[in-house]
């Protein structure tokens, strides 16, 4: 008799499996862990310190520390943001103790409310589609300062909503909304006089 198939779990209830099976120590679940979650925690770490064997060492301590803490997760947030919580913190500790700064001082105030910056955004992949802008975008992110080239790039390439984002960074969401919005601006600043029109 055919029966139909049983509902996937819903993304929380896969988190806390998932992590339940790491605290009770199951064959191949801390693992599973790792692969579902190095590629994020490499992108995430990658951005801050733009140094490979630096950022291979640092997701090392990242797994490790999540080893150590899991038992801290509350699942009051995707597991997903949670990794990438601890990913930022490595990293930011990594450029502390190297005396890197983290981020551009923030200006006074442009005129512009948060809205108005927020409504700014847009879409980067789709105005930079030509490979030759695509490049010199490229190369205008990797200048950007570490904190606005991690947040920009976990807002528009990772997709992670803003809340996600403060809460990873421990920044509140005005101050990120802030960084996009700077960001932005400093990316049409070094792409449109190179293309002749407004990116």
């Amino acid at each position: 008799m055919f029966e139909p198939p049983l509902p996937l779990p819903a993304p929380a209830d896969a988190d806390r499996a998932l992590v339940d099976a790491v605290l009770a120590r199951k064959p191949g679940a801390f693992d599973r862990l790792v692969r579902e979650y190095q590629g994020l925690c490499w992108r995430v770490v990658d951005r801050m310190v733009r140094h490979p064997d630096d950022t291979r060492e640092l997701c090392q301590e990242v797994f490790l520390r999540i080893h150590q803490t899991l038992h801290q997760y509350r699942g009051e947030s995707a597991l997903k943001s949670w990794v990438a919580q601890v990913a930022y913190s490595v990293a930011k500790r990594h450029l502390e103790r190297k005396r890197i700064p983290i981020a551009e001082a923030l200006e006074g105030d442009d005129g512009l409310s948060l809205t108005d910056r927020v409504a700014d955004a847009t879409d980067l992949e789709a105005s930079m589609a030509e490979e030759e802008i695509g490049s010199l975008l490229h190369a205008a992110i990797e200048a950007l300062p570490p904190l606005q080239r991690t947040v920009l790039t976990l807002y528009h390439l990772d997709e992670m909503p803003i809340g996600e984002i403060a809460k990873m960074t421990g920044i509140a969401e005005g101050t990120i909304k802030s960084h996009l919005f700077r960001s932005r601006r400093r990316l049409r600043e070094i792409v449109e006089p190179r293309i002749g029109v407004p990116a």
